[in-house]
């Protein structure tokens, strides 16, 4: 846990509505920026040495196509009219430089603003890239036309093709998100109909007991007064789970008593159960705990014991060649601390397969429901790692 570090909940909010990220933004930049600089630059520099004077200018304009890519995430039409505009200047400045290749950057950035807004802005974006076709047709025939309005068109729609990828990805997160609360608000209700049903067994006690043992009834009040708080805590949690900014409303909890409030549900304490079922696998389970678990409210409890469980499911499902997984769990002050590592393989950036990731959106809904949060990637020297600080909150 030494390499602790949250990643805020505003960021992630953003990447799920289709933001890129700040490391994302800059990457781009460097890219596309680099496209330009190697293209156009060096048509520019090839064709400019018949213009004398003319070039330095021509080099100039092409230096602020790339800058101005800086901001085509965050101002796409503005930076569009920039790179247009500017394309327009240096293929006037240098006709022998192609008007498709002068207009470069503005197709990058149409690309971006494709993919990143609405239709009823891209559409007109690529109306107005259309309309140097003329130009077009006048510098390189029907030929030059033909491959001018092809490449503009090919950057719309591979920004359509990107738009819809990072849509379904939305959707997708969404969906886990909302099945999870589901199953979180069926977990909590039987939380809280256990407890009321020993609320109601105490109070019933206590009644039978108060004039001839009042030390009893005393006893049995006290298990009331504990057990309403601890239902108060899951109550609570289970509001913030269907607070308003909820992007989706999942079905309600089966009503009516269910097996589970018969049985012990789980947690914690039945870690070794659950380490158990893993190595019938012929995986090697290390658990280590720190600190007393007992005690803990039953929502933090099921939180981390959820947590363990998916993190060693994902461990069997796609840890490639991994034998041996470490699950510590830490009880210090108040704070839980839960942490899942494998040795398998790290495998190469790429396309998610279909349903992959729903497993850690689920765990960071768990850890953001009791108000912790969860950190979950590949480490530098192999393996993937889970790690969750849950904050023990006390009912009041």
């Amino acid at each position: 846990m030494d390499r602790w570090s949250r990643q805020p909940d505003e960021a992630r909010a953003g990447e799920a509505r289709g933001e890129l990220s700040a490391r994302s933004a800059r990457a781009l930049w460097w890219g596309s920026a680099g496209l330009v600089l190697a293209v156009l630059g060096t048509s520019v520099l090839v064709a400019g040495t018949e213009y004398g004077r003319r070039l330095p200018v021509a080099v100039a304009l092409v230096l602020v196509q790339a800058c101005a890519l800086r901001w085509q995430t965050r101002a796409p039409v503005l930076v569009l009219a920039v790179n247009a505009l500017t394309g327009l200047a240096v293929w006037a400045l240098l006709p022998a430089v192609s008007l498709t290749g002068a207009l470069l950057a503005a197709q990058v950035t149409l690309c971006v603003l494709s993919a990143t807004r609405p239709r009823r802005v891209s559409v007109p974006a690529l109306a107005a890239m259309c309309l140097p076709a003329p130009l077009a047709f006048h510098a390189g025939g029907s030929a030059g036309l033909a491959v001018y309005l092809l490449t503009v068109l090919l950057a719309w729609t591979a920004g359509q093709w990107r738009g819809a990828q990072q849509a379904r990805r939305r959707a997708e997160t969404r969906r886990a998100v909302v099945e999870e609360r589901a199953r979180i608000a069926r977990e909590v209700h039987d939380v809280v109909a256990h407890t009321l049903s020993v609320m109601v067994v105490q109070a019933a006690a206590a009644d039978d007991v108060f004039a001839q043992r009042p030390e009893q009834a005393r006893q049995a009040l006290r298990a009331i007064e504990s057990g309403a708080r601890s239902a108060l805590g899951e109550l609570r949690l289970l509001l913030r789970a269907f607070r308003p900014e909820a992007d989706g409303e999942p079905e309600a909890a089966p009503g009516g008593g269910s097996e589970s409030d018969r049985r012990p549900g789980p947690s914690l304490a039945r870690l070794d159960e659950l380490a158990d079922r893993v190595r019938e696998t012929g995986m090697t389970v290390r658990v280590h705990r720190e600190g007393a678990a007992e005690g803990l409210p039953a929502g933090v409890d099921l939180a981390a014991y959820r947590i363990v469980q998916e993190a060693l499911t994902n461990t069997l499902r796609h840890a490639a060649g991994a034998d041996e997984v470490r699950v510590r769990v830490a009880v210090e002050g108040e704070c839980v601390e839960v942490t899942v590592v494998d040795n398998g393989r790290t495998r190469p950036s790429g396309p998610a397969s279909p349903g992959a990731g729903r497993g850690l959106v689920g765990m960071r809904e768990r850890a953001r429901l009791v108000g912790g949060s969860l950190r979950a990637g590949p480490l530098p020297g192999g393996g993937f790692e889970v790690a969750a600080r849950l904050p023990v909150e006390r009912a009041s």
